[in-house]
């Protein structure tokens, strides 16, 4: 299916202007509140997957303008919507991400500044775990590269759990990024699940397998590291759940790959 908007319009030649940028799939109860948080903008792009709730409706009646396109990825969704704005200067979020009032603060004032001289900017990610957000362990914190100039840099890495990459210096934002991630515990757990599985199928497509050690250690390293050495137990019960679950996907994505690694059916 062809892209139902033109892939991009023209640049803007104002160093101030910032496009901000955000893809979504039935998103319709978090669109909103993404987006109003980024309502200083110059641009508000959001590229949709085809959502069959009414994600683009709220999305336009927020001021988007809204490009629907097949899912090819993460990754490649994400560069897909940077190419696409109309300014250089790109900020880029999820659905269910949204700034601080202090973010945005900063990002104003940079912005008035014309971005000063780096090549973009880190943001401190914050989760929200069930009500509360986590400060400690492997989820905080989540340092990022969200705001930059898309003439210097982009999205890259695997379609899933891709990461941005910058030529050039990369300043340090102190307000955080909100992350309301998980629904429902069973959601966190599936998502999981699809996320093992496909890093697993990327990591032996490029030729990588598995012995039984990994399956066995990894998963152990990473609940130590994280709810032991990085504190996550001072975020009680949430901490340990959260903990808990991480080292389950850990163990679910190197068991998919030594699966593979064994020509066993998975």
């Amino acid at each position: 299916m062809q892209d139902r908007s033109a892939r991009a319009l023209p640049d803007v030649a104002n160093t101030n202007q910032l496009s901000a940028c955000v893809i979504t799939l039935n998103e319709a109860d978090r669109i909103e509140g993404c987006l109003r948080s980024l309502e200083f903008c110059d641009e508000l792009l959001v590229v949709d997957a085809h959502s069959s709730d009414d994600t683009r409706e709220r999305a336009r009646a927020l001021g988007a303008r809204v490009i629907e396109r097949d899912w090819p990825g993460y990754r490649s969704q994400k560069q897909f919507a940077v190419d696409s704005a109309r300014h250089d200067w790109v900020l880029c979020l999820d659905a269910d991400e949204r700034l601080s009032g202090a973010l945005r603060a900063e990002i104003e004032a940079l912005r008035r500044r014309g971005f000063g001289d780096a090549a973009g900017y880190s943001v401190p990610r914050i989760t929200d775990y069930f009500g509360r957000f986590l400060r400690h362990g492997n989820a905080y914190p989540d340092r990022l590269v969200r705001l930059f100039d898309r003439r210097r840099g982009g999205w890259t890495g695997e379609e899933i759990h891709e990461n941005t990459r910058v030529r050039g210096r990369v300043g340090r934002l102190r307000g955080h990024l909100e992350h309301f991630s998980y629904r429902s515990l069973s959601e966190q757990l599936a998502r999981m699940q699809r996320y093992a599985d496909l890093m697993a199928q990327a990591r032996f497509e490029r030729g990588r397998r598995c012995s039984l050690w990994p399956v066995l250690f990894n998963p152990q390293w990473r609940f130590v590291r994280g709810y032991l050495l990085r504190l996550g137990f001072l975020d009680g019960w949430r901490g340990l759940v959260f903990a808990l679950v991480e080292a389950g996907y850990v163990r679910r994505k190197y068991l998919a790959l030594y699966a593979r690694s064994r020509g066993l059916p998975y």
